[in-house]
């Protein structure tokens, strides 16, 4: 699916720099990816780094198409990409916004294909409902998940999401990492998503990726090979138990933290 060769990145400020990526190689699995790490790993720049939205140094292939290479409106055709972000104020519907989804596919005006795809995605995130308030009246929550289907309506083949259970109830987390499973059967598209929940990404993940603080490949594979207490006290610095349902699926019980305070 996606293989980073070489990936070598620093941020620079002022004269000094601050190096993330040094030599990275990676090779995600197709279907469900998880990015775990502890804070400043660099899992955020990351999902930049394959968007395309950092002058990195190597080279990023989907299949044997360089995407390093590839042109914008290639790149905007090949993946959607939703970032952390924090938009309170709008003047449209939701409706509108997530139609705005649509827009590399939008001609001279909206068609009932374009609806039907954006009040399905609405009807599977559970936000149907919202289609006619106004974005600005929502919840936090409920704005997120606008925002996560205003990614999905595009049908691209590849989808990275940056933390977007963030601000989300349970259930709602639970629902999203639902639908996330089913696109991915259903459409054969592949998703990176970064979040902090282990145990969400334990559940629902077909691959995951362990970053530690060094930005340097920790571990991969199968959730059940790669969360393990060992990986919890090396790379997170926790002592945790872990417990496993029918299915071989862990549970992390975090102890205490190997530091002393």
């Amino acid at each position: 699916m996606l293989t980073l060769n070489n990936l070598s990145f620093s941020y620079k400020k002022n004269k000094t720099s601050h190096k993330v990526f040094d030599g990275l190689n990676l090779a995600f699995g197709r279907g469900f990816n998880v990015v775990l790490g502890p804070n400043g790993a660099g899992k955020s720049t990351l999902l930049k780094a394959i968007f395309g939205l950092l002058d990195y140094d190597g080279n990023i292939l989907y299949g044997k198409e360089s995407i390093t290479h590839m042109d914008t409106e290639n790149k905007i055709k090949l993946m959607s990409y939703l970032p952390q972000m924090d938009v309170d104020i709008s003047a449209l519907t939701v409706l509108e916004m997530v139609i705005l989804g649509r827009l590399p596919e939008l001609k001279s005006k909206v068609s009932d294909e374009d609806l039907n795809i954006v009040m399905d995605t609405l009807e599977s995130l559970n936000i149907a409902s919202l289609a006619a308030r106004n974005f600005s009246e929502l919840s936090g929550g409920q704005k997120k998940l606008v925002f996560i289907a205003q990614t999905l309506v595009r049908n691209p083949k590849l989808i990275l999401l940056d933390e977007p259970v963030n601000s989300l109830d349970l259930q709602k987390q639970l629902e999203l990492c639902q639908l996330l499973q089913k696109i991915v059967g259903r459409q054969g598209v592949d998703i990176i998503v970064v979040i902090h929940d282990i145990n969400l990404a334990a559940r629902y993940a077909q691959h995951v990726v362990i970053i530690d603080e060094k930005g340097s490949v920790h571990s991969s594979g199968k959730p059940g090979d790669v969360i393990t207490s060992q990986m919890l006290k090396e790379v997170y610095g926790v002592i945790a138990n872990l417990t496993y349902d029918e299915k071989g699926v862990p549970t992390v019980s975090p102890i205490c933290s190997v530091r002393k305070v």
